[in-house]
């Protein structure tokens, strides 16, 4: 069997969930900490992840947090895209990480990886850069988990560069030639999706389809409209789901917007004590947000239902949590995070609701969400009890779910694999 090394960052939870999803392909390396790290490397790394995730939290402080996250921003902005130009100038970040390339940063990991060369896989731009930098001899590909880039993903020079990418929309294969990466070096891909969510011929994914409809539809409005699209791209669907009606609501890595996971609970309340509707509360690997989230469950004298009609997904391993959130995935109805890399999970047939972006990156996400009808901003959080089930009593999230499945690229992690097997 060929393999490849998947290179990553334990950087919030983006670039590590979308090396889980290509974990078949080889093995996966976090190039902030592998094994033998030097002390200057992890030290540089561990700087680059601190403050991402201070900033991150901070942004919802009011004033404070939105001037020092703007600032931050700069590094990261995505530009406006029209009118279409040259964008190829280096930015002052990608003029930084030259430099502390320059000064040997990532070095060691390149050596390492040339004792034996396998092609790299790299779900965060700098790995791939580290690669190009110290000259590693084998094909250098890197995975992009945004909607829409900021220039520091291409290379400083990107029209001699090899690195090889994969796009996860058109708008990125776009974004990628302004900034003056050859078309060549640019494969439309569609983002890795984890293949146990979607099975051989994608019956996995029809079958939790099938019983996630009658759940956004009660009323029966969509399948008004659509019940012929349903029929042929599902097959007749069960008078009933095998589930309540279930919100799976995501932190981020940096434990960013867990107050907002607690008001989803509170204002639901009374509809979970009825077993009408369940919320999960997925905490990641961050325990003080997994005993925010017990405290909240504690208060609102939840602990009976707890596992049953309100839950947490918690786990000391990022495999382990990646494995449990993917199950959970299979029996939630509506997915509600910011719009990070999850808005890509919107082609697995859930409809999204995101909570305020973090970032350039992520209203880029959020508008190719909206635009593309897989998801919506969130409603105001004192009145979900309100809007959230007009909704689906009118069937727009059924229409979400729908628009997700069946537009929506789903089989992004075979096409890497051909791509980068030759197969």
């Amino acid at each position: 069997m060929r393999e490849a090394y998947i290179l990553s960052v334990s950087m919030g939870y983006g670039h590590q969930r979308t090396a889980f999803s290509l974990r078949q392909l080889g093995k996966v390396i976090n190039a902030n900490d592998y094994e033998g790290i030097p002390d200057k490397d992890r030290n540089m790394w561990k700087q680059l992840r601190s403050g991402y995730e201070l900033i991150s939290r901070v942004k919802g402080i009011p004033i404070l947090g939105d001037f020092a996250f703007s600032l931050f921003d700069l590094f990261q902005r995505v530009p406006k895209f029209y009118p279409k130009r040259d964008l190829s100038k280096p930015s002052f970040a990608l003029r930084i990480y030259r430099y502390m390339m320059k000064r040997g940063f990532g070095k060691d990991l390149v050596a390492r990886l040339k004792e034996r060369p396998l092609p790299i896989i790299s779900t965060f731009f700098l790995p791939a850069f580290m690669a190009e930098h110290f000259e590693y001899p084998e094909e250098i590909y890197c995975v992009v988990c945004d909607a829409d880039i900021s220039r520091t993903w291409a290379p400083f020079n990107p029209k001699s560069s090899r690195i090889k990418y994969f796009a996860p929309n058109q708008r990125v294969v776009e974004r990628l030639k302004l900034y003056g990466v050859r078309e060549g070096n640019i494969f439309l891909t569609g983002y890795p999706l984890p293949m146990e969510n979607i099975g051989p011929d994608m019956e996995i994914l029809r079958e939790d389809m099938r019983k996630r409809l009658p759940n956004l539809d009660p009323r029966g409005k969509y399948m008004e409209k659509y019940s012929d699209l349903v029929f042929d791209r599902l097959g007749s669907l069960p008078e009933r789901s095998d589930h309540p009606l279930t919100i799976l609501f995501s932190v981020g890595g940096a434990g960013a917007q867990k107050e907002i996971g607690a008001a989803i609970v509170r204002k639901l309340c009374p509809m979970i004590k009825r077993g009408d509707i369940k919320v999960v509360l997925s905490a990641g690997i961050r325990r003080w947000v997994r005993d925010y989230f017990l405290n909240c469950i504690k208060e609102l004298k939840l602990d009976d239902l707890k596992g049953e009609y309100v839950d947490i997904i918690y786990e000391e391993s990022i495999d382990e949590y990646f494995e449990r959130f993917n199950e959970a995935l299979r029996k939630t109805d509506i997915l509600w995070t910011k719009p990070s890399e999850l808005s890509f999970y919107s082609a697995l047939g859930i409809p999204i609701i995101a909570s305020p972006p973090i970032g350039s990156h992520e209203e880029s996400n959020l508008r190719w969400l909206v635009k593309s009808g897989y998801g919506t901003p969130q409603g105001d959080l004192r009145y979900i009890d309100q809007w959230l089930f007009d909704w689906l009593e009118n069937g727009y999230l059924a229409e979400m779910a729908m628009e997700g499945f069946v537009e929506g690229e789903k089989l992004g992690t075979l096409r890497i694999r051909d791509i980068v097997f030759n197969e």
